[in-house]
């Protein structure tokens, strides 16, 4: 009896070994209905409803760029030298309408974020674009392959002062603005729970 009880424990010892030796260092748990991965852990209480900020609008954008995280999908306007002074307006629409004309401009996604910035996409000085976007297009340089929550970006225009452009996402997600120093942010999750 004991050999036996002796026996089982050495392999399941060394089952156990060999099961552990066999995942290479680094590589991902697989989830599964017995598996232990942890979730991540994500930030909660976003809401859905629209966010502003009236700040000032002192200098031009010159990018839009975005970037895929473990809970959100990101998108970045930068607006160089305007520090922390860069106002917005980000709210859901049931269609997005370019300021000025009131033309409709299609975007793709479950539900769309109408994005302001007080910043033109031009030189107020000079008239000369600092932005390449062009109406109703894709915003150049911005590739959604294989993001969880984005689905289309489109270039709106600038229209007195302000730049406007329509994010296409997968459904009305909970999201947040940051204003900081030269850009303004804004996270969309990639749920309504708080787990990534």
């Amino acid at each position: 009896m004991v050999r036996i009880r002796r026996a089982c424990a050495t392999l399941a010892l060394v089952g156990a070994t060999v099961g552990v030796a066999a995942i290479p260092a680094g590589a991902a748990p697989v989830a599964g209905p017995q598996s232990t991965a942890r979730a991540t852990a994500c930030p909660t209480g976003w809401g859905s409803l629209a966010k502003t900020d009236a700040g000032v609008g002192v200098a031009p954008m010159t990018d839009v760029r975005t970037g895929r995280h473990t809970c959100f999908d990101r998108m970045v306007i930068d607006v160089p030298g305007a520090g922390s002074g860069v106002g917005y307006t980000v709210q859901y629409v049931d269609k997005l309408y370019q300021d000025g004309s009131g033309r409709y401009i299609a975007v793709s996604g479950g539900a769309v974020l109408e994005v302001r910035v007080t910043a033109p996409a031009y030189d107020p000085e000079t008239g000369a674009a600092t932005y390449p976007g062009q109406v109703a297009r894709p915003l150049p340089g911005v590739d959604l392959t294989g993001y969880r929550t984005f689905r289309d970006t489109r270039f709106a225009g600038s229209f007195e002062g302000d730049t406007q452009i329509g994010l296409g996402v997968r459904a009305r997600l909970p999201f947040r603005v940051q204003q900081l120093d030269d850009r303004v942010v804004v996270d969309v999750a990639h749920s309504w729970t708080a787990t990534g």
